[in-house]
């Protein structure tokens, strides 16, 4: 009992730490809502929010906002390996290696969101600081941090229960993706849920092709 409560303090630490940039969040976002001034001044020195107007010129805000989206879909193939894992038994063989697949790679894009991410992050933080998108921001890195950090030692602790934080943080990270991501985020999980969908009507088929065998019976 006293490993189990060791492995979850951290994941408890980083969610109470996300919730707090949450609040953050909300209370900025009803601000701005009732006409309240920015805790952060723009570029130029004016109070306010940072507007699509006031945005620096050229293609870096694009570029990083692409960097985001790109974020999220990688987020989307890692995260799918939980449903995959159960897979790699399947009675398509298709089905067998895009589990395999997932599972080489399953780190890597882990590391590689992080990375995308806090990219993507810090230009915003510097360039647009004054958005109350930033705490929402903050709060899926938080998470994703942990996600990324209960990954690394899954193989080093040996303890059923790091798995369960692991999976347990990624579910919680989806509705914070979704709200800082938006569509971006809705779209990932239409994407992924479409291959779930897709992946029971292979094997189905596969399924019943076998029946269908004489001698297999």
């Amino acid at each position: 009992m006293k490993t189990k409560k060791n492995v979850w303090i951290p994941a408890i630490i980083a969610a109470a730490v996300a919730g707090l940039f949450l609040v953050f969040y909300f209370y900025i976002s009803m601000s701005h809502a009732n006409g309240d001034v920015s805790l952060s001044a723009p570029e130029g020195g004016t109070g306010g929010m940072h507007r699509p107007g006031g945005e620096r010129p050229g293609g870096a805000n694009e570029v990083f906002k692409t960097l985001g989206t790109i974020s999220v879909f990688l987020a989307a193939v890692s995260f799918s390996w939980i449903w995959f894992k159960k897979k790699l038994k399947s009675p398509s063989w298709l089905v067998r290696q895009a589990g395999k697949l997932l599972h080489a790679v399953h780190k890597l894009l882990g590391w590689a969101t992080l990375i995308v991410i806090a990219a993507h992050g810090i230009y915003f933080l510097i360039f647009k600081s004054g958005d109350p998108n930033i705490y929402s921001g903050l709060a899926g890195f938080v998470i994703l941090l942990m996600i990324v950090g209960y990954g690394f030692f899954i193989n080093k602790i040996r303890n059923k229960w790091m798995r369960t934080v692991h999976r347990s943080l990624g579910l919680l990270w989806v509705p914070t993706l979704l709200l800082h991501a938006g569509g971006s985020a809705v779209a990932a999980v239409i994407a992924s849920l479409a291959v779930w969908v897709l992946i029971e009507i292979l094997e189905r088929k596969v399924g019943k092709a076998a029946e269908s065998i004489p001698g297999d019976r």
